[in-house]
């Protein structure tokens, strides 16, 4: 007899786990999973259509995740209180792992595989998620004209302008750093806050001399903990390009943007920049 079956058959009549439930189960009524096993609905017959639809929806599910202990970590600097926001950046950069290796399932499809169900998504395109627009808001990559394109959403505008109008959670840092004596210039703090976040010496001489006291101090950690995040959201990007690269080429992206080259952009741009414009200061 199998293990698996050795422990089956210790399973009696009158066990807890095999006792009926009444309705759904508890574990069902918590988690939702059959609410979550419908909402994948392939439109042609290719094969690899139900790992794409389930990759994407794992991930908008890890960036929901994301948002949220971003969010955690962004009041907690507004309350100067370090320890909550570093507990919930390290749960974020745990969210980010699984975000980034959850391209798995379909990051070796070839031209052909993907074409077979390209046209049933029309113009639906990763570049339209609400909630990784959330994301780069957060990180201080503003732009009015993506919040626009959710106008005719009422619900997501809503959630997408509270984020686009609020300070990001890098804005918040810098407010923290400034409240701990250290100089952020005032430029830099009393900034819009709806503008793209651009790099400013003052602050990339405020991580310098951060980084270069003493190695185990608080602040040095939280400099290294935001480039673990930094890091993994370049990391996130530039597979996205690869995975592109790999099933489409340079074609048109399906939502009319510039496909790969436009994903290069966007992988270009540095996340909280100064800290890596400090270490070349050091």
């Amino acid at each position: 007899m199998t293990d698996r079956a050795s422990a089956l058959a210790e399973l009696s009549t009158d066990d807890p786990l095999t006792q009926p439930f009444g309705g759904a189960s508890p574990y069902d009524e918590y988690v939702r999973a059959t609410l979550l096993n419908t909402l994948q609905e392939p439109l042609t017959e290719a094969a690899d259509e139900m790992g794409f639809l389930v990759t994407t929806q794992v991930m908008e599910l890890w960036f929901t995740l994301i948002v949220y202990e971003w969010r955690a970590a962004r009041d907690a600097f507004r309350a100067d209180d370090l320890d909550t926001a570093m507990d919930a950046l390290l749960r974020s950069r745990r969210g980010l792992k699984a975000l980034n290796e959850s391209w798995a399932p379909i990051a070796a499809l070839t031209p052909v595989q993907f074409n077979g169900f390209r046209a049933a998504f029309g113009k639906a395109s990763g570049f339209q998620s609400a909630m990784h627009r959330h994301m780069e808001f957060l990180v201080g990559q503003k732009s009015a004209a993506l919040l626009r394109a959710h106008s005719g959403d009422p619900d997501v505008h809503k959630g997408l302008s509270e984020a686009y109008e609020e300070p990001s959670l890098y804005d918040e840092v810098l407010n923290f750093l400034h409240r701990r004596g250290f100089p952020v210039p005032e430029h830099v703090r009393w900034r819009d806050v709806t503008a793209p976040y651009e790099s400013d010496p003052g602050v990339v001489e405020v991580w310098r001399r951060i980084y270069a006291g003493p190695q185990h101090h608080p602040l040095l950690r939280l400099g290294e903990q935001l480039t673990d995040v930094a890091e993994a959201i370049t990391r996130w990007r530039l597979d996205h390009v690869m995975v592109v690269r790999r099933a489409m080429g340079a074609k048109p992206g399906s939502a009319g943007s510039a496909g790969v080259k436009y994903l290069e952009k966007r992988a270009a741009i540095a996340v909280f920049p100064e800290l890596w414009e400090a270490r070349g200061a050091i």
